[in-house]
């Protein structure tokens, strides 16, 4: 069963369990939007630290060629997943969904699932103009996919219960599926040190671009895909 977001697992509440307060507190005291904050709501901004720590070790590895940062770039998106998880449950255990909430939960997912995931494949060596440009569309792609499901939740078909049947596309966490490609490359010591498996593929003079990297085309294509329709479990 494909990874949800916390903004697709506010859709499983009942529009009984739903709660009515605002985004945003009144502005009363100082930190007020600290003090608005829930328990999920930090366990969200955990799974945003991890992709802003993956994409800062994707760029140390870079600098220094040094290949301890590139899993410390990999170890930390998964470790954002396992917080993306936690956060919904802990929202549905205490009854605590907010807008606030949903919108934290879809910035700190395009930071981990979707530009963490880019930065490292940049810094595994996927750095042609045509790689970057497919690097770029991935992200665009996931950006397409949170805020389409943000626009569209409430009109989604639902069972008795208020549940959705179905996602359009893959949820946007599906790119842990690349991460753990890339991992597993690594290890095996086919990716690294300036080897790419698939090498090199010139479409013109001057332009060329690794195959490796329609792994990302293919997940952001599918994350935005209308036609293909994933029934919830």
């Amino acid at each position: 069963m494909p990874l949800r977001t916390r903004s697709q697992r506010a859709a499983d509440f009942t529009p009984s369990d739903k709660p009515t307060e605002p985004a945003l507190e009144p502005p009363t005291a100082h930190f007020s939007l600290v003090r608005s904050f829930h328990l999920a709501d930090f366990l969200t901004l955990g799974n945003g630290v991890c992709g802003i720590s993956s994409i800062l070790c994707s760029m140390q590895a870079l600098v220094t060629g040094d290949s301890a940062y590139l899993w410390t770039a990999l170890a930390f998106i998964p470790l954002g997943g396992t917080l993306d998880v936690l956060d919904g449950r802990v929202a549905r255990w205490r009854q605590k969904s907010s807008l606030l909430g949903q919108e934290l939960d879809s910035l700190a997912d395009l930071v981990s699932f979707g530009v963490a995931p880019a930065a490292v494949g940049f810094a595994l060596g996927l750095q042609t103009p045509l790689d970057m440009a497919a690097l770029a569309y991935f992200v665009v792609c996931g950006i397409a996919r949170l805020a389409r499901f943000n626009a569209t939740v409430a009109s989604l078909p639902k069972n008795a219960s208020g549940k959705v049947n179905y996602f359009e596309g893959t949820p946007i966490p599906s790119s842990l599926t690349i991460v753990g490609l890339l991992a597993w490359l690594l290890f095996t010591h086919r990716l690294g040190t300036g080897q790419i498996p698939g090498g090199l593929y010139h479409v013109s003079p001057g332009l060329a671009l690794h195959p490796l990297v329609l792994v990302y085309v293919l997940n952001g294509t599918t994350m935005i895909s209308r036609t293909l329709q994933i029934p919830k479990l």
